[in-house]
C-alpha cells in the first residue's frame, strides 16, 4: 500500500510542476460511468484472457483442476499482488506521464511514446533481453496493448479504465490459470498434457486469437464511450 501511495504522491508533484493541476486529472475516484465501464471492460478481458486456456484444452488435451488447499485468504492475498502490481504500471507507464505529454505535445505522440515504454519495461519484467526474437514478441503484444490502455485513458481520462483491461488480463494469466511455470494459480494441470500434433493454423489460432481478441473486443467498446474532454 505504501508503495502505490507513495506513487501517487509522485504523480501529483509532477502533473502539478508541469501543468498546476490536481491529481484528480488520473481519474481515480469511481463514478457510475467510470465503474459501469470498469465492469465491462475487466470482465471482457477476463473471458476473453481465458480463451487461452480453452483453447489448450480443446486443441492440446489439457485438463484442469482447482489447486489443493486454496484458501480465501490465499486468494485474496493473490488478488492484491495482482491489483498492486497493475497499478503500479498504470501509474508509472501512464498516469502523471500521459497526462503532462498529452498536454505538452499531443494525445498521438503521448500515446506513441508510453506505449513504447510500457512495451521496454515488459522486455525485463519478462526476462527476454538479449534473445531477438522472443523481444520481438513480446514487444508486438505489449506495444499494441501499451496503445489500447493509453487509448482508454485519453478517451475517458480516467486510470481506471486502462486498470480493468491490464487487471483484467494480468489476473487471469498469471493467477487464475498457470500461464507461468512458478506462483500459485486457482486451476492447475490435473495431469501432464498427452503429446498433441497440432496444424500450423490450430498452433497460431492458439497463440494469437486472445491476443487480438482482447485488444479489438475492448477498442470497440471503447470506441462507444463519449469522449472527456482534456482536464
Amino acid at each position: 500500500m505504501l508503495q502505490l501511495t507513495g506513487l501517487i504522491l509522485i504523480s501529483w508533484l509532477i502533473i502539478w510542476w508541469f501543468t498546476k493541476a490536481k491529481v484528480s486529472v488520473l481519474g481515480l475516484s469511481p463514478t457510475s460511468e467510470r465503474l459501469k465501464y470498469f465492469t465491462i471492460l475487466f470482465t471482457s478481458s477476463v473471458l476473453l484472457s481465458a480463451t487461452t486456456f480453452i483453447l489448450r484444452i480443446y486443441l492440446l488435451e489439457e485438463r484442469y483442476t482447482i489447486t489443493r488447499g486454496l484458501t480465501l485468504n490465499s486468494v485474496l492475498v493473490e488478488t492484491w499482488y495482482q491489483f498492486r502490481t497493475v497499478m503500479t504500471e498504470e501509474l508509472i507507464c501512464r498516469g502523471a506521464f500521459l497526462y503532462v505529454l498529452i498536454k505538452k505535445i499531443g494525445q498521438t505522440k503521448a500515446i506513441l511514446i508510453t506505449s513504447v515504454l510500457f512495451a521496454v519495461l515488459h522486455w525485463l519484467n519478462a526476462g527476454v533481453w538479449g534473445n531477438e526474437v522472443q523481444m520481438a514478441i513480446v514487444f508486438a503484444f505489449t506495444f499494441a496493448m501499451g496503445l489500447l490502455l493509453a487509448f482508454a485513458y485519453a478517451k475517458t481520462f480516467s486510470l481506471l479504465i486502462p486498470f480493468a483491461i491490464h487487471f483484467g488480463w494480468n489476473l487471469t494469466q498469471n493467477y487464475i490459470f498457470p500461464d507461468t511455470a512458478t506462483g500459485h494459480h486457482i486451476f492447475i494441470l490435473a495431469t501432464p498434457p498427452p503429446e498433441v500434433t497440432i496444424s500450423y493454423l490450430a498452433f497460431f489460432t492458439l497463440l494469437l486469437f486472445p491476443k487480438i481478441a482482447v485488444l479489438v473486443v475492448n477498442y470497440f467498446i471503447l470506441k462507444n464511450h463519449r469522449q472527456v474532454q482534456l482536464p
